[in-house]
């Protein structure tokens, strides 16, 4: 005699309403399943419920306060190439750097010289902790990933100091594609649509920046050049080895003789930008 079973009736789902945000961000998904879907991840366990359950930890970050200008000219910056790719190591998923997964991705052909998330960490807390940012004059970060997932990042947003909470934070934001702010709505991390320059303002001069360039120029004589009524767009190497070649920019230039880390390549720009529209 058989088991009788029964049918259970399937439950309908709601529809759903988008805005224009979430319509652009199922369109991002698909970039970031590409990127995620690599050689170096392992096979899904039930242990998946569990870091999702540890993701929602980190749901919301802060908001730095800062005094926002809208009637002045503000600066872009553009952070290429991050090392910032998402593996399954163990049991977990986490973003891949050369400190703790050293063996892991040996294991699987990698160099791993060449995941160093630690260099978009310093970029940013960089750009976000100048007084040029403070002063309401950096207009947008954008940071595209060496996989080509683009992602904004607010400039009043206050990124996590520690390394350890940075890189939690980059896991959350590449698997669920925003991050609110704290009591608020409001994403302060968002993943959106290539190419970049259709999130860049029209009467913007698109700067790119390598050591390689054979123009080499002083960069505060070079913010003189910008005209006051222009949005300058700085695009910035994120990566440890290689340079940019971005087919979006206007000029290619080198601002020193010498190689630069990221940060102090920032630095150099801010600081020149200060002395030009007088922030102290």
């Amino acid at each position: 005699m058989t088991r009788p079973y029964v049918v259970k009736d399937r439950k309908r789902k709601k529809k759903e309403k988008y805005d224009a945000e979430e319509d652009e961000e199922a369109e991002a998904m698909e970039v970031v399943k590409r990127a995620n879907s690599n050689p170096l991840e392992e096979e899904k366990t039930a242990e998946e419920a569990q870091d999702a359950a540890a993701a929602e930890e980190l749901e919301g970050i802060p908001i730095a306060p800062s005094d926002r200008n809208t009637d002045q000219s503000k600066v872009i910056f553009v952070l290429e190439r991050a090392s910032l790719e998402v593996a399954k190591v163990g049991k977990s998923y986490q973003i891949l750097n050369s400190d703790d997964h050293s063996n892991f991705l040996r294991k699987h052909n990698r160099n791993p010289a060449d995941y160093r998330p630690d260099i978009v960490h310093q970029a940013l807390l960089m750009i976000l902790d100048s007084p040029l940012n403070k002063a309401g004059r950096v207009k947008a970060v954008y940071v595209r990933t060496e996989k080509g997932v683009l992602f904004e990042v607010k400039p009043h947003v206050r990124i996590p100091r520690t390394f350890k909470r940075f890189s939690g934070v980059m896991l959350q934001l590449l698997q669920k594609l925003s991050i609110t702010a704290v009591g608020k709505r409001e994403k302060l991390l968002r993943v959106i649509k290539n190419p970049v320059t259709q999130h860049l303002p029209l009467d913007s001069r698109k700067i790119s920046l390598s050591y390689s360039s054979q123009k080499l120029v002083d960069m505060n004589d070079y913010v003189t050049t910008i005209p006051t009524n222009m949005n300058p767009v700085f695009v910035v190497g994120a990566m440890a080895h290689g340079k940019i070649e971005p087919d979006y920019t206007d000029e290619f230039i080198a601002i020193s003789g010498y190689p630069l880390s990221a940060a102090y390549c920032l630095t150099r720009i801010c600081a020149a930008l200060e002395g030009k529209w007088k922030i102290l």
